[in-house]
């Protein structure tokens, strides 16, 4: 059996994860950014080096996706990797209601 792999789809495929994991870290580094500005620990020049940064990384990302066409690729990713994380976020907060769906599923 051939598999017919489309190599376009493939590198957009590949480089949509990439650009969805790399915009996940940046969210991540914001909110650290925040909390540390709000904590007090950086000085008026690193608040502004640190935002400096922030909006370069934003605007790299968005040239991107926009120049290799990928913008939907990576939403989709991350819609998907959304679900996945409500799924196990739910699992942990309810799981007695997944417990018992499970057994149903075997009655």
């Amino acid at each position: 059996m051939v598999v017919d792999i489309d190599e376009k789809s493939l590198k957009h495929g590949l480089l949509g994860l990439v650009v969805a994991l790399v915009e996940i870290i940046r969210d991540a580094l914001k909110l650290q950014a925040i909390r540390r500005v709000e904590g007090g620990s950086l000085t008026e020049e690193k608040i502004e080096r640190l935002g400096q940064a922030l909006m370069d990384l934003d605007l790299a990302i968005e040239e991107i996706k926009k120049e290799q066409g990928i913008s939907e690729s990576v939403k989709s990713v991350k819609d998907g990797l959304d679900d996945i994380v409500d799924d196990v976020l739910d699992r942990m907060v309810n799981p007695e209601r997944w417990q018992e769906e499970e057994l149903k599923k075997f009655n």
